[in-house]
């Protein structure tokens, strides 16, 4: 019996994704698809003798009146995430206004496919959160028309974003530092570096430093993975290394563990340590000392991601990219740095 022909066939023979091949079949009307491009596909089509089941047509049909929310994180990263309860807050009151419910997915890199959400015909449209340098099939989404945006930055990438500038808030948090008077200040970032979040909020730490003359040292920067754990080793490894007089944590959450992993060296915060970090949780204000932090305006993010989202679904314009204010909150985990802690630098 002849094998049946498949989309990953037509997809193969006209030269284009899967997912274009179901848009194209599926006569998604709020896609647009250049029609050189449709054409070839209806002909690949035509060729096999494919076609798209009854059931997978309707799926596919769009007006879902979902929106999704993908997370580029395994579900126990997410489940770690402290901001997120906010920002999808804000979303679903965006789609609730409009009559749309919100479908949240955890989608890390090299566990499932955007395409599989897609040709469900679950959701309208997609809104990717933390979105990392290497997502290749982001960018084919992208360019394969579907309604995307994104919460964060891609490079060389059209597609709307929404996002809080993460290059001026940590600057604003170094600085900060660098006004008391810390010249080794060290870093530890929210996530591994591949996620373009992390490259940023590391880039405003050296562009404080730069700008205030002081030298960046490799031995002061170590990666964070989303929760306390990686703040723990993180510090263990800073301190292995080098002797900082305070630290710029990139998340709340992993600032959590650089605190106990201070105490476990013997340290003090902010008498030998100053900590400041980002984000702005509820539970920064209830440490001990309360944590100097970067206010994360987090329901605002997820509301205008979803009205973004929403625009983008209805064909209205959108602007290319959305950055929301953030602001230093001072609390007492920052110090002047103590005069009997000066050391050669």
């Amino acid at each position: 019996m002849p094998k049946r022909p498949t989309s990953a066939d037509v997809a193969a023979v006209a030269g284009v994704s899967r997912t274009t091949v179901s848009f194209v079949l599926n006569e998604r009307a709020d896609v647009h698809i250049p029609e050189t491009t449709r054409r070839r596909v209806i002909e690949a089509a035509a060729r096999l003798d494919y076609h798209p089941n009854s059931v997978a047509r309707q799926l596919a049909g769009g007006a879902s009146r979902a929106l999704g929310l993908v997370l580029r994180q395994t579900p126990e990263q997410a489940a770690n995430d402290a901001v997120l309860a906010e920002t999808l807050r804000g979303l679903s009151s965006a789609a609730r206004a409009a009559n749309h419910r919100v479908l949240l997915e955890t989608l890390a890199p090299g566990e499932g496919h955007y395409a599989d959400l897609i040709r469900s015909g679950r959701t309208d449209g997609l809104i990717v959160s933390g979105p990392r340098f290497d997502d290749e099939e982001l960018v084919e989404l992208v360019h394969d028309g579907f309604p995307v945006v994104i919460q964060g930055v891609f490079p060389g990438l059209d597609v709307p974003s929404v996002d809080v500038d993460n290059v001026a808030g940590a600057r604003l948090a170094v600085e900060h530092l660098l006004a008391l008077g810390h010249r080794r200040i060290a870093c530890i970032t929210n996530a591994p570096l591949a996620y373009t979040a992390a490259s940023e909020r590391l880039t405003g730490y050296r562009d404080a430093l730069a700008a205030a003359g002081v030298a960046d040292d490799p031995d002061l920067v170590a990666e964070g993975g989303f929760d306390a754990q990686s703040g723990h080793r993180a510090v263990a490894d800073i301190l292995a290394r080098s002797t900082p007089d305070a630290i710029f944590v990139a998340s709340d959450v992993v600032a959590f563990g650089a605190f106990a992993g201070l105490r476990d060296a013997g340290l003090s915060i902010p008498g030998d340590v100053s900590v400041v970090s980002f984000d702005a949780i509820p539970l920064a204000a209830y440490l001990d000392p309360p944590l100097t932090t970067i206010h994360l305006p987090a329901f605002d993010l997820g509301a205008t991601a979803g009205r973004a989202i929403l625009d983008r679904i209805s064909g209205r314009p959108v602007n290319p990219r959305t950055l929301l204010p953030t602001e230093l909150i001072i609390r007492a985990s920052t110090a002047p740095r103590r005069r009997a802690m000066r050391r050669t630098d």
